[in-house]
């Protein structure tokens, strides 16, 4: 049986569970333990994939096209695991497979209840999905950390308690623990415990024993305030550690290395009767030297580099945390302090001039100065325009660009509209009535379903023949095939491609779509091939990024824009050293998703016939 380790929070939301409970997986990781991870969110939404960005923050996707919350981002990034959709459990998943179960009369007619029927439903997905196999050795873990979203005392999350109060009997004591994150404010420049004390009391209220309470305060935590903690929570002071800022993330592990967690639960939940074997103990060994080089490397970079990210949600930069991410991981590959200047891509519109004439002249100043551009995802028509003209501003003034999903697509408008002479080109997602589609919908997606429609999941990519001293293909170490994870409705015309790479018919050089998928029909990487670096992808490479392997694209994307010389020396040591991050039973071809839409093909043959009529 797995050790269970529950990671919940009080007082307010957003103070960092999803980070400690990374963390905590992760030092377990570096004694050679099997970890995995299960984030139980108390919405009704069956997954996040219809929440706006604004609301949620990103949708993170995983291999199997699940659409989930964020942190399990943070899981796969710190424990470098491939986690399923099954790891997010939330109420709509669950009020789901309850009610499939009574239509089907599996409950032999018994009046179906919230207790025992739907807590029982958690504690079984819980021991189920915390014995699948989530790391290179395909093997059961040793350890599920379950994170329970939102605070204590929450309505919407108490049958997730009550689920969990009566798991930690089905399991026994031995097999599991509670680590409560609570928040420290400082009034008056005293650091208060009354709230903390509060949470706990309800927590006790609710049948759950805190065995760790982690502190989350601006500055250091006092000991005198751990004391206090320790006095009225009922727990002795090793139980009490302190999560002050730190200066990134990626000390957290190392603060609460030096604060004894992992000897408190090596003791408190018995690991040492684990036998993890030798070669468990070298990957845990070599993991933690890892992590500690790449802590200290980060703590000494002086020199910066600066990028500019021209999205559609920079009001909620949790919109973009992969992309951040990916960013950070890349910038210290690379040996820079990473800065990042959010523009609204509204604000680089020409309307913006009059409507807001400050914001408009800020955005322009942040992106004349860019040492790097990236158009990200997004959907919808705002702010394309200005998303658009700063990819003519990457590409005219040599400025290295990177451009994901929505930010590949304006890449290709771009092109049409001022390369190939086409002046209205457009998405058909944008401006259904343009004359150039230069991007269109896909075949095998439901227009009229949002939730799990899309282009979901890890794809292949195939790199096109003479390609091999393209950037792009050297970043991922020469592979024939390389394997990204996909969230999109809309592609390239693949009836223009031949126009496109023809560009005004005049330049050696120019733009060229060198990956492409396995049926050679869909556009996925582009490069061009006269530009320091500029490169997009249909894909969403943030979401394989690792801090101890950065994505590829973003590697290239960070060193270019650090400088000429610091790129030709990543794209030499990828060559040699590039790691795939997926295991090899994560790379199979997934079938098409059945169109809900009757009329999907019919829309297809029109948008494709359009181009075809009009060129």
């Amino acid at each position: 049986m797995p050790k269970y380790i529950l990671v919940c929070g009080g007082v307010i939301s957003g103070i960092g569970k999803g980070v400690i409970a990374s963390s905590t997986g992760l030092l377990l990781k570096t004694t050679g333990l099997k970890v995995t991870s299960i984030k139980i969110d108390p919405y009704m939404n069956i997954d996040a994939g219809t929440m706006a960005p604004t609301e949620h923050g990103e949708v993170y996707v995983l291999n199997d096209g699940g659409e989930v919350d964020l942190d399990l981002g943070n899981y796969e990034r710190y424990l470098d695991v491939t986690l399923s959709k099954e790891h997010n459990l939330t109420t709509g998943k669950v009020y789901q497979r309850v009610i499939e179960k009574e239509r089907r009369g599996d409950y032999l007619g018994k009046t179906v209840q919230i207790i025992p029927h739907l807590t029982n439903e958690v504690q079984d997905w819980i021991e189920r999905v915390s014995k699948l196999p989530v790391d290179e050795t395909d093997e059961e873990p040793d350890v599920c950390i379950i994170e329970l979203g939102g605070t204590v005392g929450d309505i919407e999350s108490a049958p997730f308690i009550e689920a969990m109060r009566q798991f930690q009997f089905r399991v026994g004591h031995e097999n599991f623990a509670v680590l409560h994150v609570s928040l420290i404010p400082v009034v008056g420049g005293e650091q208060k415990t009354k709230p903390t004390q509060a949470t706990v009391r309800d927590l006790r209220g609710l049948g759950l024993f805190p065995d760790l309470i982690a502190c989350r305060c601006e500055k250091e935590l006092e000991r005198s305030t751990m004391d206090k903690v320790s006095m009225f929570c009922h727990v002795s002071p090793a139980q009490v550690m302190g999560v002050h800022n730190v200066q990134s993330t990626y000390h957290v592990p190392l603060l609460l290395q030096d604060q004894g967690l992992v000897t408190y639960l090596q003791t408190r939940l018995n690991l040492s009767s684990i036998d993890v074997g030798d070669r468990g103990r070298a990957r845990g060994q070599s993991l933690m030297t890892r992590w500690k080089q790449l802590t200290s490397g980060h703590d000494r970079l002086f020199e910066t580099v600066s990028i500019v990210l021209v999205g559609k949600y920079t009001s909620m930069q949790d919109s973009y945390m992969s992309v951040v991410k990916a960013l950070e991981h890349a910038s210290m590959r690379v040996g820079r302090k990473l800065t990042i200047q959010w523009v609204e891509s509204s604000h680089l519109e020409p309307e913006a001039q009059h409507e807001d004439p400050v914001k408009y002249h800020d955005a322009w100043k942040a992106l004349c100065s860019a040492g790097g551009i990236l158009v990200p995802g997004g959907f919808g028509v705002r702010g394309t325009e200005g998303m658009i003209v700063a990819v003519k501003w990457a590409r005219e003034h040599k400025v290295p660009f990177l451009g994901i999903c929505l930010g590949m697509q304006v890449a290709v408008i771009e092109w049409a509209r001022n390369v190939c002479g086409m002046a209205d080109a457009n998405s058909s997602e944008l401006d259904p009535n343009t004359t150039h589609p230069a991007v269109i919908f896909m075949p095998e997606i439901s227009k009229t379903h949002l939730g799990g429609t899309m282009r979901l999941g890890l794809r292949p990519t195939i790199f096109q023949p003479s390609t091999e001293n393209a950037k792009i293909r050297r970043l991922y170490g020469g592979e024939e095939t390389v394997w990204e994870r996909h969230r999109h409705r809309y592609e390239v015309n693949p009836e223009l491609v031949e126009r496109f790479e023809q560009g005004d018919g005049k330049s050696t050089g120019g733009l060229k779509f060198i990956g492409r998928d396995e049926s050679g029909q869909r556009m996925q990487i582009l490069e061009m091939d006269d530009h320091p670096y500029f490169v997009a992808l249909q894909a969403h490479p943030e979401f394989c990024s690792r801090p101890l392997n950065p994505s590829p694209p973003f590697l290239g994307f960070l060193a270019a824009a650090a400088g000429q010389s610091i790129l030709a020396e990543h794209l030499q040591r990828n060559e040699k050293e590039y790691r795939p991050p997926h295991p090899e039973s994560s790379k199979t071809l997934r079938s098409p998703v059945e169109a809900a839409d009757p009329d999907v093909e019919a829309k297809i043959a029109a948008d494709v016939a359009r181009a075809n009529g009009r060129e």
